[in-house]
């Protein structure tokens, strides 16, 4: 008997492994094509969306003799591992926002711009990964390195250069000082 597993990873995080055994034997140095059904009852509990997929030949002593890499759609809940991770960014995103634009309206931001900059870092990496979770959610675009890094490295430079250009918190200017003219009689 042979195993087959088949996992999911996005973001190089696995959030599916699914293991069945097979009933029949392919002979060393030939391949073969058979269809066997496969039933991952669970799997909706794990993930939603496009994912990319590796299906392998495991042996009896559990080693990996053959693997194929695909995109598989699952059709999952939003409240499985995969969606409730996308939904855990999201609220940390909203949060690292938050905190920034609101140290930037009490003009409590640091008045060195470089400090300024990193302060918005990391809510430009969440925007980037709240993107690649929902384009593969949406099943629009499946997680892979060359769709991963443009959106990441992407927003996070827009949320720096952001940080970067936001105005030094001491450059306070009350309308009442700059236009009062006084008169002395």
């Amino acid at each position: 008997m042979k195993t087959v597993r088949i996992s999911g990873t996005a973001l190089a995080l696995t959030f599916f492994s699914y293991d069945t055994t097979v009933p029949f034997d392919v002979p060393a140095k030939s391949s073969e094509t058979r269809s066997f059904p496969l039933e991952p009852t669970d799997l909706g509990s794990q993930a939603i969306g496009l994912l990319p997929v590796t299906v392998e030949v495991i042996d009896v002593q559990r080693e990996s003799i053959a693997s194929v890499e695909t995109t598989g759609d699952v059709k999952g809940s939003l409240w499985s591992v995969y969606g409730a991770f996308g939904l855990g960014v999201l609220v940390l995103t909203g949060l690292s926002w938050a905190g920034a634009l609101i140290a930037l309206a009490r003009r409590r931001l640091p008045p060195n711009r470089w400090q300024r900059a990193m302060r918005f870092l990391p809510a430009g990496i969440g925007t980037g990964l709240v993107a690649v979770i929902s384009l593969s959610v949406l099943r629009l675009v499946a997680p892979s390195p060359t769709a991963e890094i443009p959106f990441i490295v992407g927003a996070a430079a827009a949320a720096f250069v952001l940080g970067y250009l936001t105005p030094h918190p001491g450059e306070r200017r009350d309308p009442s000082d700059v236009d009062t003219v006084r008169i002395q009689r």
